[in-house]
């Protein structure tokens, strides 16, 4: 008994020693729709931290200076960090937006004209630039079926098929 406590004492000092960079990333068919939204959920602090080192500016996500400004970097750092292929194409993203949630951000993109998926396929390289032990969390849902997957840098890409 005392074994386990030990090694659960450890692994909680080891955690708050040395914190988990974590992000989520939910890709979401809308059949009636015909669009795959996407929702990518990241800590603020880190995620401030990496647009901040992309854009060579002080980034606040909870009270923005410039909230458009906010926006067209966001949208474009997620447009530089994540690609996506549908039935082995590229497409484009839509931006929705983005909202605080504590202290993690949703930000909020979308594809048209998506009538049929058969293979998803998902790059996602977001805070690589700043975090050396970042992971990425992706879940891919079509057809009623949802596939997981991990990628932690230098990992870049996650795929199912449906």
């Amino acid at each position: 008994m005392a074994a386990i406590l030990f090694k659960w004492m450890l692994v909680s000092w080891m955690s708050w020693m040395h914190p988990f960079f974590v992000g989520v990333t939910e890709v979401q068919h809308n059949k009636a729709d015909q669009t795959l939204e996407i929702s990518i959920k990241l800590f603020i602090d880190d995620f401030e931290r990496g647009l901040s080192a992309q854009y060579k500016t002080t980034v606040d996500l909870t009270n923005p200076k410039d909230p458009k400004q906010t926006d067209a970097w966001i949208f474009q750092y997620i447009q530089n960090n994540v690609h996506l292929k549908v039935n082995g194409k590229p497409v484009t993203f839509e931006y929705v937006g983005y909202e605080k949630e504590r202290e993690a951000a949703w930000c909020y993109v979308q594809v048209s004209n998506i009538a049929e998926v058969k293979q998803l396929a998902i790059e996602n390289t977001l805070l690589y630039n700043v975090l050396d032990q970042q992971i990425h969390i992706m879940h891919l849902n079509a057809n009623g079926q949802r596939k997981s997957g991990k990628v932690m840098n230098p990992e870049r890409q996650f795929s199912a098929s449906f």
